[in-house]
């Protein structure tokens, strides 16, 4: 197929382009309570082209972009046609200009298959065992649930060299347990694992059967006010996300972050733990073939570089290191149990965690949370939290117990002071 859109670019005269190739395969399985509904073997290829147009209004220089996905059942007339429309309506993108970039063929890189000679069948049935072995109970169950087993080979190449290729395996899913003890509440659970992760899957079943039955026992919400506030599972992910989207330096250029190398990400008024911060390179190649390496992004709360791809890095003067999605946080000094040991405010499931990366508001409706006055630990459910990370990042406390999962490791817990609650 690459040899079909080459020889389609070169009839319509089109000098840059960059080719994302991917083909996929993926086992996949979804069950009914613990019953398997649908089982399903895929094989899927997509090609995205990006066709690139440079044209000057006066004094100014222009690079243009248009974006597709081709089809493999299109004919060459077809492909010809959409290739000329997405030429022309680059010429109305007005992108300063920059140079694509530039690199050169490369074998693919050797590396170590994450879960060994198993077929995809297989990765996905152990999986499914590790996902119900924790479903033992008639008052709280897995009622439905998903499990995609996927493997990609990813072939990049544009029109200054670049020709790389790399295989990525994963395993994604998603389930809902339901509780009918009292009222009778769902709870949804989503997972990505980039490796043999079994046993965090089923430590991940096993707390989300047990806030599910304690959400069916939640009636009322906290009071409103300001508590010491602890973020466990992926809202840590979510929360200190922050910190990536601030350095990205499409975010910097457009003036969307003051961050620069060199400054405290967290201010100078720190009375905890520090950040350490750094960006994981899950695959060797960007989208746009720039080599992965892991890289140090905040040491001790200060930033030690600007992170994104090539076009915003030429506009900062400073090199591309490829588009990160993963990225790992150092735990801290104390347990979980230690952490708890203080009144607190533990939300553990949201209808709707954000973080904004560009006012640093976070919050989100409360499903179910925690309370613990010093005497006693009451779940509650309402209200919602109103927090801005400026004030939070100054009391962080960073959990020693770790996490990993979607594209993420870092601490399983983190605890911040004076965090404002909408109840009652």
């Amino acid at each position: 197929m690459v040899d079909r859109i080459l020889s389609a670019l070169g009839k319509c005269g089109i000098e840059d382009y960059q080719i994302v190739m991917t083909d996929e395969e993926s086992a996949e399985l979804f069950f009914i309570k613990k019953e398997l509904d649908m089982q399903r073997l895929k094989e899927v290829r997509t090609a995205n082209v990006s066709i690139f147009r440079v044209f000057e209004e006066g004094d100014q220089r222009f690079r243009g972009v248009a974006s597709l996905q081709v089809q493999e059942s299109l004919t060459q007339p077809e492909m010809e046609k959409m290739f000329a429309d997405a030429y022309y309506a680059a010429g109305f993108v007005k992108n300063k200009y920059y140079d694509l970039y530039k690199g050169k063929a490369a074998g693919m890189p050797e590396s170590e298959e994450p879960f060994g000679d198993k077929s995809l069948a297989e990765i996905a049935q152990g999986f499914a065992q590790a996902l119900f072995a924790e479903d033992r109970y008639e008052e709280v169950f897995i009622n439905s649930a998903e499990i995609f087993a996927r493997r990609s080979t990813v072939h990049i190449l544009n029109s200054h060299g670049v020709d790389v290729s790399y295989k990525k395996s994963r395993v994604q899913g998603e389930f809902v347990v339901q509780c009918i003890d009292g009222q009778d509440v769902e709870t949804y659970q989503d997972f990505s694992y980039n490796g043999w992760n079994t046993d965090a899957l089923r430590e991940k079943t096993r707390d989300a059967i047990e806030l599910t039955r304690a959400r069916a026992k939640a009636k009322t919400a906290p009071a409103a006010g300001e508590y010491r506030l602890i973020l466990s599972g992926g809202y840590v992910n979510e929360l200190l996300s922050y910190y990536v989207t601030r350095a990205n330096s499409s975010v910097i250029y457009q003036k969307y972050s003051s961050f620069t190398v060199g400054c405290d990400v967290q201010g100078e008024e720190v009375e905890k733990d520090r950040i350490n911060l750094t960006m994981k390179a899950n695959v060797p190649f960007s989208d746009e073939g720039i080599p992965m390496e892991d890289r140090e992004l905040i040491k001790d709360g200060k930033l030690q570089m600007i992170h994104g791809g090539n076009r915003f890095a030429q506009y900062l003067g400073i090199e591309p290191t490829g588009g990160y999605n993963g990225y790992k946080v150092d735990a801290g000094n104390i347990s979980l149990e230690q952490m708890k040991k203080q009144p607190y405010l533990e939300v553990v499931n949201f209808s709707d965690f954000q973080m904004n990366g560009f006012t640093g508001h976070f919050g989100g409706e409360i499903r179910l949370a925690f309370l613990y006055d010093g005497t006693t630990v009451t779940p509650v459910t309402g209200g919602s939290v109103n927090g801005n990370i400026f004030e939070a990042q100054k009391s962080f406390v960073f959990s020693k117990e770790m996490q990993v999962e979607k594209d993420f490791e870092g601490p399983k817990a983190v605890a911040m002071d004076g965090v404002c609650v909408a109840g009652v």
